[in-house]
């Protein structure tokens, strides 16, 4: 299996598909690469060459004590970059990884970004303040901490239900996809799921969404039980300097089902511009 060492000794999980313009996608938590096996095999269909990989603490990557915030994050997706030499390079962000690739942009990633693609991403910033009354309260983020350390095979049972929306009416969503959420989460040890939460709901992405100087699509659905779109997409469009918003009524924020065929068909259509 493929792996690059970054510069503190992680080891870092890759996977590619197909050749071409680079596609890089960055996965929510608790997840890993295989979240995005559809878009990896529509990406590299269509001519792209399609990377994913997971995040250090998640999937087959090391499993982290250290390091686990978004600023490594970022690093660790730069150490990445560099190491496989992507130019022109798409970005792609789903919850977590939306954060991570925008701050990498900002940051990092210069003249190898071409542009951004960001679903049901955490920035501007999540946590409820004086600032940002619409954001989601600190207590809502403690509890998430505490089902993790509690119990945290059940709580990943009991989060796949709002992640997918499948507490509403009408909902399609499958016991399968609710399955591989959990197997995907139990993948991420105990101190890298419990240091995340911090980084994907305390990091403030405002000055890096300002400093974007690429084409960012920024996609979310208006019925995202894990991140509330008042606090996050609406909010996004209006600091970055060149941000197409499509919001999918009543998509939720799994990538899934009737949302994922529609949202992948955007993106290929974003990226081909």
């Amino acid at each position: 299996m493929p792996y690059i060492t970054t510069t503190d000794g992680t080891e870092i999980y890759y996977t590619e598909q197909g050749t071409g313009k680079p596609v890089l996608l960055s996965h929510g938590w608790p997840l890993s690469s295989d979240a995005w096996q559809v878009e990896l095999k529509l990406l590299a269909d269509a001519g792209y060459r399609a990377i994913a990989h997971d995040r250090r603490g998640h999937g087959r990557s090391s499993k982290t004590y250290v390091g686990n915030d978004m600023d490594t994050y970022a690093r660790d997706l730069a150490e990445l970059v560099e190491a496989l030499d992507l130019q022109e390079l798409t970005l792609i962000g789903h919850s977590t990884g939306g954060g991570e690739v925008v701050r990498y942009a900002a940051q990092h990633g210069g003249s190898r970004v071409a542009r951004v693609i960001t679903a049901g991403a955490v920035p501007p910033i999540m946590v409820k303040s004086e600032t940002n009354p619409e954001g989601t309260p600190i207590e809502a983020f403690d509890d998430i901490r505490n089902g993790v350390l509690t119990d945290r095979s059940q709580f990943y049972k009991d989060l796949s239900v709002p992640f997918f929306g499948a507490n509403r009416d009408g909902s399609a969503v499958s016991q399968g996809a609710k399955d591989d959420f959990w197997r995907q989460g139990m993948l991420v040890n105990l101190a890298a799921a419990y240091d995340c939460v911090k980084a994907f709901s305390e990091t403030d992405f405002t000055e890096d969404l300002k400093a974007l100087t690429v084409p960012i699509f920024i996609a979310q659905g208006d019925d995202d039980q894990i991140v509330p779109i008042a606090a996050a997409a609406l909010k996004s469009i209006e600091l970055v300097a060149d941000g197409t918003l499509k919001v999918y009524p009543g998509a939720p924020h799994g990538i899934y089902g009737d949302y994922q065929k529609a949202l992948d068909a955007d993106i290929l259509e974003f990226i081909a511009k």
